[in-house]
C-alpha cells in the first residue's frame, strides 16, 4: 500500500534523523507574535496546544505561554537593559533560563539558552528565516523548519520527546521576537 505525501515527508525526516526517534511537531504562526497579541500554538493536526498571551501593561514586555487548563507554562520577558540581545524565560516552579545571543557568529546566527536545572543549548541557522536548530553538546534535540508545512506564513518546530516543550516553545517565541 502506497504511503500518503504527509508519510512520506514524516519517513523520510526520521530517516534522516537516524530512525524513528519520538517526536512532537508544533505549528507556529510567522510574523504574528508581538506584544500585546494572543495566538495559539498548534499540533500539525490543527489542534490547539498552547496559548501565547501577548502583556504590554507592565514595565517590561512579556509574553505568556499557558497548556490548555489555562497554567502558565513560561513567561518570556525581554530585558531592557543588556548588552548583546538577552531575553529571560520564567518557569514556574523551575529556574529561570536566559537566551543570548552569540557576540561573534560570522555564517550563522547564534544563539545560547542557559538554566541551572539544565546542560546549555546551542541554537544555530537561520532564525529569520525559521531554518535552525536547538543541540545539546553536539546532538540535536529540536529543530525549525518552514519545509514541513505547507500552510502560508507558519514554521514547524520538531521536539524530540524527554525533552523540555514548554521551555523550546517558549526560547521560540522568544527568538522571534528578537529577530524582529
Amino acid at each position: 500500500m502506497a504511503l500518503g505525501r504527509r508519510e512520506e515527508r514524516q519517513e523520510r525526516r526520521e530517516e534522516r534523523r537516524g530512525g524513528g526517534r519520538d517526536a512532537e511537531v508544533f505549528q507556529m504562526r510567522e510574523k504574528l507574535v508581538s506584544f500585546g497579541d494572543d495566538y495559539w500554538i498548534e499540533t500539525t493536526g490543527g489542534r490547539r496546544a498552547f496559548k501565547v498571551d501577548g502583556k504590554v501593561a507592565r514595565i517590561r514586555d512579556t509574553l505568556v505561554i499557558r497548556d490548555m487548563a489555562g497554567a502558565e507554562v513560561a513567561k518570556v520577558q525581554e530585558r531592557k537593559i543588556a548588552i548583546r540581545d538577552t531575553m529571560s524565560i520564567e518557569r514556574p516552579g523551575r529556574p529561570d533560563a536566559t537566551i543570548k545571543k552569540a557576540l561573534i557568529s560570522p555564517l550563522r546566527e547564534r544563539f545560547t539558552l542557559s538554566a541551572d536545572d539544565f546542560a546549555d543549548i546551542d541554537i544555530q541557522g537561520n532564525i529569520v528565516d525559521h531554518e535552525y536548530t536547538f543541540e545539546v553538546d553536539g546532538s540535536k534535540i529540536a529543530e525549525v523548519s518552514k519545509r514541513w508545512l505547507r500552510v502560508r506564513d507558519s514554521y514547524g518546530v520538531e521536539i524530540d520527546a524527554g525533552q523540555d516543550i514548554g521551555l523550546i516553545l517558549a526560547a521560540t517565541v522568544a527568538l522571534d521576537q528578537m529577530s524582529h
